[in-house]
């Protein structure tokens, strides 16, 4: 049987696997289905339609499965869905999908798994956030946001709605982006970029070679001189560098961007660009 503190309120129509634990003056509200593993401690509120996968962590006043905060939602109901291993901590907050054919509501919010959402954070209506993706305290992903695998959403930073925000990329503290993040980049600021996760991508075991090649993709679009309009550089990288699987991302991303990448006048050299430009 669950761990149920018996100041917790649980809807009779929460599902717990029989490992779950609940802390005090929780409250599970309507379909929520919880994973095994998973401990929700005091005072969290999870609302359903919510599914959570095996071994998360929720900590103290966070709320999962909200209300979108949207002046179109009318009260419909939508859902949030949550993988295994991820850590919601303090006062974390995601909200509910808006409904399916009002705007471009999906009707879902998604998210993967081993996610660490710090304290403060929050994911809003209609986010897909990849697996292994970090969001630091104060962090805000608008509606619609799409997060890729190992991406890093620095402390007290916002992502625009509707933006994507590529694999290994890096937005750093204090800052914004209201454009597409290409992956493995790093933006600070406004939209400024400054350089490459070059940290990350090693980490996450990326090919020497490879490594390479995408620090001479980030030259041709930055630094040639003078500058290339972006469609111009992302057709000179394939042609020259288009055999590595992680070029072919980056082309394909920037390709499909509705939001836009940041151009070379967006470039701010930094420590990261003074190696870049060697």
């Amino acid at each position: 049987m669950p761990h149920v503190h018996s100041t917790a309120v649980i809807s009779p129509e929460a599902r717990l696997a029989p490992d779950v634990t609940v802390g005090p003056f929780a409250v599970l509200e309507g379909a929520v289905t919880v994973g095994p593993g998973t401990t929700i401690a005091a005072r969290a509120h999870l609302i359903g339609p919510l599914t959570l996968g095996a071994n998360n962590r929720i900590h103290s006043g966070a709320v999962l499965g909200g209300d979108p905060q949207h002046l179109g939602y009318k009260g419909e109901p939508t859902t949030v869905e949550i993988g295994d291993g991820n850590t919601f901590r303090e006062h974390v907050t995601v909200h509910r999908g808006m409904p399916v054919g009002v705007g471009p509501g999906t009707g879902t919010t998604k998210i993967g798994d081993r996610c660490l959402f710090m304290a403060g954070a929050h994911i809003a209506h209609d986010c897909v956030v990849g697996s292994d993706v970090i969001l630091a305290n104060g962090a805000l992903l608008g509606g619609h946001v799409v997060v890729g695998d190992r991406a890093l959403i620095s402390g007290n930073s916002a992502v625009h709605q509707f933006c994507r925000v590529g694999r290994l990329a890096l937005l750093s503290g204090t800052s914004a982006s209201t454009k597409d993040i290409p992956p493995f980049w790093v933006m600070q600021n406004v939209n400024h970029v400054r350089g490459l996760n070059l940290v990350g991508m090693k980490r996450a075991g990326i090919a020497p070679a490879e490594r390479v090649a995408i620090r001479a993709a980030f030259k041709i679009i930055y630094l040639t001189r003078p500058a290339l309009l972006l469609s111009a550089a992302v057709d000179r990288i394939e042609a020259e560098l288009g055999h590595f699987p992680a070029i072919r991302e980056l082309v394909e991303f920037v390709r499909t961007s509705k939001r836009g990448v940041a151009g070379a006048h967006r470039y701010v050299a930094g420590d990261d660009g003074d190696s870049l430009a060697a």
